[in-house]
């Protein structure tokens, strides 16, 4: 596999993790140089992993692991003066060892108690629609089409109102999946950015106040008792001014 005949946002994360050979990695930072956009999504996917670090504390397998681990595996305790190579059934240990802490460190990251474990899920419900073929499941700009769209589909069809006079057009919606609850999502258009507009009905009461999550920036604020909640990589001042024409706008009607 070569940078230039794959697309290199698929090569972000190899580069980042340090996976990629010397060649490769140096014709990534050319591109890097070269392209905003793809050195943006370098910086983010940096962030995220720099955000997991800082919030997931090591922890220590438990006692006793490692031998169950080799006992389920038929694999008998070796004479000290065997020699030092592992053998496969060692490593076959090490992959079951490895999955196990790996699946623990998920359960730690989105246990329920976690702290801002909804606006980590808003966010990551921002960044695999970016990553699909199209970031909605219904594309419109008419707040007549989308609205009507989410019935059926959730509880309550979302407030949709069309803000294209302040520069933030309406592109469509979808629906993500928060709290194991189906929520509505408006997508407007800022220029080249895509805001990801999340409404929770019944959730927590939130201040207006911007935060970076994974090099995303969030807004939460409450309106009659639904808690909306913006994501993009739009510099926080344009996320709050989307939001209070958002609001204003709401008003209105």
């Amino acid at each position: 596999m070569t940078v230039s005949t794959t697309d290199p946002r698929l090569l972000v994360h190899a580069y980042v993790d340090g996976e990629l050979d010397p060649a490769h990695a140096l014709e990534m930072e050319q591109q890097f140089a070269s392209d905003p956009a793809l050195a943006a999504e370098r910086d983010r996917v940096k962030a995220l992993r720099r955000a997991i670090r800082e919030q997931l504390p090591r922890e220590a397998a438990p006692a006793g692991l490692a031998r169950r681990i080799e006992t389920s595996l038929g694999r008998q305790r070796e004479d000290a003066r065997m020699p030092s190579h592992p053998s496969w059934r060692a490593l076959a240990a090490s992959v079951v060892l490895a999955v196990f802490l790996a699946s623990g460190a998920t359960w730690f990251v989105l246990r329920p108690d976690s702290a801002n474990t909804s606006a980590d899920m808003i966010v990551a419900s921002h960044v695999r629609a970016l990553m699909a073929p199209q970031p909605f499941d219904v594309a419109s700009s008419d707040r007549h089409t989308v609205k009507p769209w989410f019935n059926g589909r959730i509880t309550e069809a979302p407030r949709v109102v069309d803000l294209a006079d302040q520069g933030f057009p309406l592109v469509g919606g979808r629906v993500d999946v928060i709290g194991r609850a189906p929520v509505a999502t408006l997508v407007y258009r800022h220029r080249q950015h895509l805001i990801s507009l999340t409404a929770v009905p019944g959730g927590r009461t939130t201040a207006a106040t911007p935060r970076e999550i994974a090099g995303y920036n969030i807004l939460s604020w409450s309106e009659n008792g639904t808690v909306y909640n913006a994501v993009s990589d739009l510099a926080a001042p344009d996320l709050e001014t989307f939001a209070k024409a958002f609001r204003a706008a709401s008003a209105e009607r």
